[in-house]
Formats: structure tokens, C-alpha cells, sequence
């Protein structure tokens, strides 16, 4: 009989003082991480755990050779998303993205350097990589005021002091997203300013055994709190009262629950608000016989995010032929392009060979066949053939990456929208699925 190794893994609470992800297990610990109703469910569920150790170094290798292959001195990062993905450190993630006082110099010989909050340098201790903490990249008008260009003087001759250090003589500097201010001091130090986020994008979308793992965990846990919301909503609308916005809290609270961070939007409707797609979930009432459909967008557990859409039908009655007519066209029209997605398959063949909408449904369709994920929705996007740019993203798939392949099946002046997504892995010779959340049967025609 073959063993397999959900039967031999066992998650154990704790292992010589760490939880069984190679993180510590003192109960008092500073990075975000899952809790124990996570571990437990995944445990139930026979997954395998990442080393977060091997994650953070495979990232920090990464990222360094893609910073000696373009011949920059090093790579200077102020966003979010790419400050998690070199430290997999976190601090007030949504509030630094509209106040960034927060930086990361990785230098071209490895050497990484954190600017953090004054008070939160400790923020980053669990990591080794890490190599020295500092505060004072805030360069933004509410901190600074009108002596912003001081501050950010002082934090560009650290900057290029660092780069004559660990990779003296080369004076080309990555950066992602600097300040207006930022961007003047580095320049005014002789730096050559060079584009950052083609650095981290690409760095990103290839993922290590360690972030496919940390993502087949967070895919889990996100359809868990997906599974409460659902059995909230068959439960609760009938009874009455219940708003859109009753609906959307419990997938965050569920989400918070498994140690998740956030979610990017607020992308629920029901019934006639479904059409035109993107309008956020508020107080509308949601009624009986009505369609409820959503993107979850969600940043889940270790940060890595999970973003599936579903539409479900609410109530005891019938959804009408049209809705099911829809509903299936959907579903044919992601998984028609999940069959082309394989390594070395570039992106306009995507776009080029994509499953035709019907002409009621191209005037609203969804702004992207296809777009990577990672901690958050990533390079590279998908587009339909009528919105492509030639040259824009002339790039073959690799595996590693993984995609969401979308569909929105929404007539213009309709009263309802179909929106599907699933969340895809490029394989060695093909692609995996990695979201196991059921189609609604009844709006399948199934039930």
C-alpha cells in the first residue's frame, strides 16, 4: 500500500521552540503569522508547511541576482509588497502605502539594509538577512512638512554611502516607487536612477517550493473563510435584515481568524448592483432569489494573497435561463483558457487564442483575461486581444508563476453579472489548479 504524505505529516504545535513552520513558538512573536486554527485546519487538511527560512532566502537570492544581472549597484524598494517580499518583515502594510516611511536598500553583493519606523527597527530582528535597521526614510508632507528636502538629503547620502561600500564604483540604482523629493536627493548624490519595479515584478512572479507551499496553505484558509460567508449567506438572507455588508465582514473576520492580513477591496454586490461589475459592497439588503457575487482580493495567511471570484445564487427558487446561460458561459470561458496555460506559451498567444465571448457580453468583459498573483496581484497581465499592446508584455510563461484566470459575463442595461476566477499554477509541463471552491449547482442548471 502506498503511504502517502499527508499520512506520515504530522503539523505539531511546537518543535525545539518553533511552531512547525520554523518560526518561534514563544506565543509573543513580531512577525504576522498563522494562527493555531490555521495550523490545526491544514494539519486536517494533510498540507505541507513552508520553511520560512528557505522562503526568505530563496527571495533574498532572487532578487540579488536579478539586480548583478542588470548591472545595478543595488535595488532601493519603498513599496509595500516588495519590502515584504525582501524581509517578509510587516509594519501598518496599508498605512505605510499611502505614507511611506518605510525602505529597503538591497545592495548588488547582498548586503540588505531596513529604514523603518523609529520606534519598530525591531520589527525585522526574526530575520538574519536583514543586515542593518535604520528609521528615517519618511519622506512624505505630513511628517516631514516643508523641510522635506533635508530629510531627504540626509536619507540619499546613506543611501549612495552604502552603495560605495558594496558595490563601489557602480552608480546605477534601482528604485521602485521613490517620492518626488526622494527621487531629486538620490539624483543629486550622482546616482543613476533606474526602473524598479521591472526588477521586482519579475523577481516576483517565479515562486520558489517554499511560496508554492505558503500558497496551497493560504488557498486553504481563504476558502475556508469563503465556506463561512457562503453558509452565512444561505443561512441568514432568508431570515432577512442582512446587508451586503454583513455578508463581506465575515469573510474578513474568518480571514483575520487564520492569521490573513487584509483584502484589497470590497468587491461584493448582490442582486441589480452586480451590473455594472465593480460596484463595492454597502448596505443594500440582500433579498431572497437574488444573485450574490464577489472577488475576494484577499492577502491571507503569510501574506500571500488569494483572489477568487464566485457567484452564487441565494435562495429557495429557480435562477432564470438566462442567468444559468451565463453562468455557463463563464465557466466555459475560464476553463477554455486555463487549457492553454503551459511554460514557454507567451502572453500574446494567450491573448491571441482566448475563448470568444458572446457579442452581448464583450461591451462589459472583464478588464484582463489573466494577471499573476504573489503577495498581491502581480506582473504579468493578460489582456483580450482588442485591448493589447504590442511589445507591452512579450514574455513566456515559466513555472513558478501562477495566474487568475478571470471571466465577467455582464450585458450592458442587464440586471445581474456572472464573475468567476481561479487562481492557477504553471507546472513543469502544464498547469495545476489550485482553488478547490465549488461553482454554485443551481447556477450551473445542476440543482
Amino acid at each position: 500500500m502506498n503511504e502517502h504524505y499527508r499520512d506520515r505529516r504530522k503539523i505539531e504545535p511546537a518543535r525545539d521552540g518553533t511552531l512547525a513552520d520554523g518560526s518561534p513558538n514563544d506565543n509573543d512573536r513580531a512577525e504576522i503569522g498563522p494562527t493555531q486554527l490555521a495550523f490545526a485546519e491544514w494539519a486536517a487538511a494533510g498540507l505541507e508547511l513552508p520553511d520560512l527560512d528557505a522562503m526568505r532566502r530563496y527571495r533574498w537570492r532572487r532578487l540579488t541576482a536579478a539586480v548583478v544581472a542588470r548591472d545595478h549597484a543595488g535595488i532601493l524598494m519603498f513599496d509595500p509588497m516588495n519590502i515584504r517580499y525582501a524581509t517578509d518583515s510587516t509594519n501598518m502594510q496599508l498605512w505605510n502605502a499611502h505614507n511611506p516611511f518605510r525602505a529597503v536598500l538591497l545592495c548588488a553583493d547582498g548586503y540588505m539594509v531596513i529604514w523603518d519606523y523609529k520606534c519598530a527597527t525591531f520589527l525585522s530582528d526574526f530575520n538574519p538577512l536583514v543586515r542593518e535597521r535604520r528609521s528615517g526614510a519618511d519622506l512624505f508632507y505630513f511628517d516631514r512638512g516643508d523641510k522635506i528636502d533635508v530629510a531627504a538629503d540626509r536619507f540619499a547620502k546613506e543611501v549612495a554611502a552604502l552603495l560605495a561600500e558594496h558595490a563601489p564604483g557602480n552608480r546605477r540604482l534601482a528604485v521602485d516607487k521613490p517620492t518626488l523629493h526622494g527621487l531629486r536627493a538620490l539624483e543629486a548624490q550622482g546616482l543613476q536612477v533606474m526602473e524598479g519595479e521591472e526588477v521586482t515584478e519579475k523577481t516576483r512572479a517565479v515562486k520558489g517550493p517554499d511560496e508554492i507551499k505558503a500558497m496551497r496553505c493560504a488557498m486553504h484558509a481563504c476558502e475556508t473563510a469563503v465556506s463561512e460567508m457562503e453558509r452565512f449567506a444561505r443561512t441568514a438572507v432568508p431570515r432577512g435584515g442582512v446587508s451586503e455588508d454583513d455578508i463581506w465582514a465575515v469573510l474578513h473576520a474568518e480571514n483575520i481568524r487564520r492569521g490573513g492580513e487584509w483584502i484589497e477591496t470590497r468587491l461584493l454586490a448582490s442582486g441589480p448592483r452586480t451590473n455594472p461589475w465593480f460596484q463595492e459592497c454597502g448596505p443594500r439588503i440582500v433579498s431572497e432569489n437574488e444573485i450574490v457575487a464577489f472577488d475576494t482580493d484577499l492577502v491571507g495567511s503569510y501574506g500571500i494573497c488569494c483572489d477568487i471570484s464566485r457567484t452564487w445564487w441565494i435562495g429557495d427558487g429557480a435562477p432564470r435561463p438566462d442567468m444559468v446561460a451565463a453562468m455557463r458561459h463563464a465557466h466555459e470561458h475560464i476553463l477554455s483558457n486555463m487549457e492553454m496555460l503551459k511554460p514557454g506559451v507567451t502572453i500574446p498567444e494567450l491573448s491571441a487564442g482566448t475563448h470568444v465571448l458572446e457579442d452581448r457580453y464583450q461591451a462589459q468583459k472583464y478588464g484582463c483575461l489573466m494577471h499573476g498573483v504573489g503577495l498581491c496581484d502581480e506582473w504579468p497581465l493578460v489582456v483580450y486581444p482588442d485591448s493589447a499592446v504590442a511589445g507591452a508584455f512579450d514574455y513566456p510563461l515559466e513555472p513558478g508563476m501562477v495566474m487568475c484566470v478571470e471571466a465577467l459575463v455582464s450585458e450592458t442595461g442587464g440586471d445581474f453579472s456572472i464573475k468567476l476566477e481561479d487562481q492557477v499554477l504553471i507546472t513543469e509541463d502544464g498547469y495545476e489548479n489550485l482553488t478547490r471552491y465549488p461553482f454554485d449547482s443551481r447556477l450551473m442548471g445542476k440543482g
